[in-house]
């Protein structure tokens, strides 16, 4: 699986995620420091741009981080558990019962409710995050591994999925898993007979789309509105000259509505008016 980089953060600001999984991130990580100390300075670095280039791959987070002195880098790592295939298996299922949960995913985004619903949990709990450094501090995380910490929950405020390959896999591999699986999502398949035409003879002779290509697909153009079309003996539509920014097919096509519309009246007007008249007296 193919880590993902990203550039430097420029120096700015400290500031805070905006987001709820670059939020539940940072509780995550925070919860298992010692002091809270570090966290702050860490958070300092952060804001500074002390932070290099970010590397995110399954399980691993990786920057160099320096105090102030780029050329006195250290080379910090985050260590983060991955989930087992079981865990895999129940959040693609739960992916294959959602399409809602297929397009979020394609759109970059990643549901809250996901791991609610399948059971389980995303984010790194207690023991599941080892941060390591060669600086010569001994606080857990040191104040460089908190300044990469505060960094990636950056980084999920712009795309949550990454969440994913922190816990081992990418977003895309998770929505493969989860359109193969029984009970995803399809078009009912169509059946033929085979023989006398009852339901037994029956077979499914058409394989439905997975939801992934269907969502990848452009949207169909829009059906023109119902209404009457052009009636026999209608008046000649004029030749319209083209001009610019106008369709003159288009426009014909609304004058032939309206005036098979227009039509269509005058002939249900002059049926009412032809009709006799009742009276109560009976002729002589």
């Amino acid at each position: 699986m193919t880590p993902r980089g990203f550039p430097a953060f420029a120096p700015g600001r400290a500031r805070r995620p905006r987001t709820w999984w670059a939020t539940a991130w940072n509780r995550a990580w925070e919860a298992d420091a010692l002091d809270a100390g570090p966290l702050r300075a860490g958070r300092r670095l952060a804001a500074a741009g002390h932070v290099g280039p970010i590397t995110v791959s399954p399980g691993r987070l990786t920057a160099a981080v320096h105090d102030g002195d780029a050329e006195q880098a250290y080379d910090t790592r985050i260590r983060v558990a991955s989930l087992g295939d079981d865990d895999w298996a129940r959040l693609a299922g739960e992916v294959a019962a959602r399409a809602g949960h297929q397009a979020a995913l394609l759109a970059g985004q990643l549901p809250r409710d996901l791991a609610e619903a399948s059971g389980v949990p995303l984010l790194p709990g207690l023991g599941e995050l080892a941060p390591e450094c060669d600086c010569p501090e001994w606080d857990h995380p040191c104040r460089h591994a908190a300044a990469l910490c505060h960094q990636v929950s950056w980084l999920l405020d712009t795309d949550p999925t990454l969440l994913l390959l922190i816990r081992g896999r990418e977003a895309r591999t998770l929505v493969s898993a989860g359109t193969a699986a029984p009970g995803a999502d399809a078009p009912a398949p169509a059946v033929a007979a085979t023989g006398d035409g009852s339901a037994s003879s029956r077979r499914s002779t058409e394989v439905g789309t997975a939801a992934a290509e269907a969502y990848a697909r452009a949207a169909p153009p829009l059906p023109l509105p119902p209404g009457p079309g052009p009636v026999a003996d209608g008046p000649t539509l004029p030749l319209l000259p083209p001009g610019p920014d106008v369709d003159v097919d288009a426009l014909r096509s609304a004058v032939a509505v309206a005036a098979g519309r227009a039509a269509a009246l005058l002939h249900t007007h002059r049926g009412a008016d032809d009709a006799p008249v009742p009276t109560d007296r009976d002729p002589g």
